[in-house]
């Protein structure tokens, strides 16, 4: 059960938690200075960029009733299948993609890792919006309270899933010479 990088090495997965990527909550505190804060506005901010093409059809579809007398208004009944097919397409692309972040999240400064080193892919993006949203609506008050008490600032799937959000700037290299 080995793994061959590019150097010739091999690395075990025995440790889920050793990689070239992971960080150390005692050494690298600016990674998560801010993070639970940052991930609140970002949430709030994929909230409207959800709702905006959600309302869109929702125009679309009264206007088409309107025109139709009435008969468009039966398709009104797609907005919920839609709803949910556009948020978890956001999710995935978003957090599995190149940035590993939404739109609220890049506009803060956090991406999503991997504790084990790796990039964050388009399931992992489903799995972890799925995960929250139903972690909310069952233990809403612990989701958030378990930021709280770990030095990361993960919540309740964040550990599930072995996930951390970061601060962006403290992962890019510094370009500067000394």
């Amino acid at each position: 059960m080995s793994d061959t990088q590019g150097s010739g090495g091999t690395a075990w997965r025995n440790n889920p938690y050793s990689g070239p990527y992971t960080y150390d909550a005692q050494s690298d505190l600016a990674l998560y200075s801010g993070v639970l804060t940052k991930r609140f506005v970002a949430f709030l901010i994929d909230l409207f960029v959800l709702s905006v093409p959600i309302l869109l059809v929702s125009i679309f579809i009264l206007l088409f009733g309107v025109v139709t007398l009435g008969l468009g208004w039966a398709l009104f009944w797609l907005v919920s299948p839609f709803s949910i097919v556009w948020a978890l397409l956001y999710y995935g692309l978003s957090l599995g993609g190149p940035r590993a972040a939404t739109i609220g999240m890049r506009m803060l400064g956090i991406h999503m890792e991997m504790l084990n080193g790796g990039r964050p892919y388009f399931l992992l993006g489903v799995v972890h919006a799925v995960a929250y949203w139903f972690s909310v609506s069952f233990l809403t008050p612990l989701i958030v309270l378990v930021g709280f008490f770990n030095r990361r600032g993960q919540l309740l799937h964040d550990l599930v899933l072995g996930t951390v959000l970061v601060n962006t700037a403290a992962t890019v290299p510094s370009s500067r010479s000394f």
